[in-house]
């Protein structure tokens, strides 16, 4: 029985070597700088900072999302280039969210992904919510004072007591602006229960829901599928997991998507982060289509642009973290753009973990 296990598995691990698993830079090349770890238990404003699951840019000010929801806050850092490096890491002031605000009482602000809008001058944020306490999850605006404005409204499926059943931390998870500026697109973390299961070592067809909703109707208009791909570290204990955590548009329906999976018994050494480069110009619009595995449909194109893997050796550190936030930063000296992504170190709470930023530099070749 013992063998035959075995085989199963290797049959299952080189059945998954897909197309998506080889490096291919012929539309992006994605290079690595730098990275910068924070000091552990650093606080601010009395407040601990960690948790640091979404980042954005804008005039020079970093937005930093904190997914602890007893205490929803967003801190405001700078992060200085020294050449094609970060000199450092100020984080100069904490947005506290008001959790007895109505919306908030009903909703739970589990805070995952934040983006600024540049024609409203506020804060957009989705939430996973709280899916085992009947809690939905949600996408809204808030002032850069942490000031509850207004939320969109989201489908059926997605609500916690929907019959899809949404999974518990996996919910909203990934945030861009659409390049025209018209909506938000909001990426699931994991499928819908009736989707699709959770990725697993062996190869799955894990479907997640990626969403756009209209800034002006607060409604969402156009959904597209990704599929994820499987658990590559085989896990000692018996634990894995591999979701969404970031998205952006940068050109239209054009994605860089980041994939981030988990394989517990490594300690450190668990995590396996991806970028992808999609292309959701031919994928369907599911956007009423109640039950993914019931439904044909056509997924977006992927392709694997970059392996954290790949610069570990590196890091300050040497560990791949638990990467959840990715922006566009300021043009380079060099004319090239920055990407920045950051670590959510779970407030250690499951070992040692840290809270880094990674500077890469990206150049679309097309």
């Amino acid at each position: 029985m013992k063998k035959l296990y075995l085989l199963i598995i290797s049959i299952a691990l080189f059945s998954g070597c897909g197309t998506t698993r080889k490096l291919n830079n012929r539309n992006i090349k994605i290079t690595y700088l730098d990275d910068f770890v924070l000091e552990q238990g650093l606080e601010v404003n009395g407040t601990r900072v960690g948790g640091l699951s979404g980042i954005d840019f804008h005039n020079n000010t970093y937005f930093l999302v904190a997914d602890q929801a007893s205490s929803p806050r967003i801190y405001k850092a700078e992060i200085p280039f020294l050449n094609r490096s970060i000199d450092t890491v100020i984080i100069s002031e904490v947005i506290s969210l008001n959790k007895e605000e109505a919306f908030f009482r009903e909703s739970t602000p589990d805070l995952e992904a934040i983006r600024f809008s540049d024609e409203t001058g506020t804060l957009v944020v989705s939430s996973e919510g709280s899916i085992q306490n009947g809690k939905d999850p949600s996408l809204f605006h808030i002032s850069t004072e942490g000031e509850y404005l207004f939320h969109y409204e989201i489908s059926e499926y997605f609500k916690a007591g929907g019959i899809q059943k949404p999974r518990n931390n996996g919910v909203f998870e990934g945030l861009a602006e659409s390049v025209d500026k018209t909506g938000f697109w909001v990426a699931m973390e994991l499928p819908l229960e009736k989707d699709g299961p959770k990725p697993k070592i062996y190869p799955t067809e894990s479907p997640v829901r990626i969403t756009k909703f209209n800034k002006e109707s607060r409604k969402a208009e156009r959904q597209f599928t990704y599929m994820l791909e499987r658990i590559s570290k085989f896990p000692i204990n018996w634990f894995a997991v591999n979701g969404v955590t970031e998205l952006l548009e940068y050109t239209d329906n054009k994605f860089l998507i980041l994939e981030r999976a988990y394989s517990a018994g490594y300690g450190s050494h668990g995590n396996t982060v991806k970028i992808f480069e999609v292309d959701a110009s031919k994928a369907t619009n599911t956007l009423q289509v109640e039950n993914l595995r019931k439904s044909d449909f056509i997924p977006a194109e992927k392709r694997l642009v970059f392996d954290f893997k790949s610069v570990k050796n590196f890091l300050e550190e040497e560990i791949i973290d638990n990467i959840e936030g990715m922006s566009f930063g300021p043009v380079l000296p060099n004319g090239k753009q920055s990407l920045l992504v950051v670590s959510d170190d779970n407030f250690s709470s499951f070992g040692h973990q840290i809270t880094q930023i990674i500077l890469l530099e990206i150049e679309f070749k097309k």
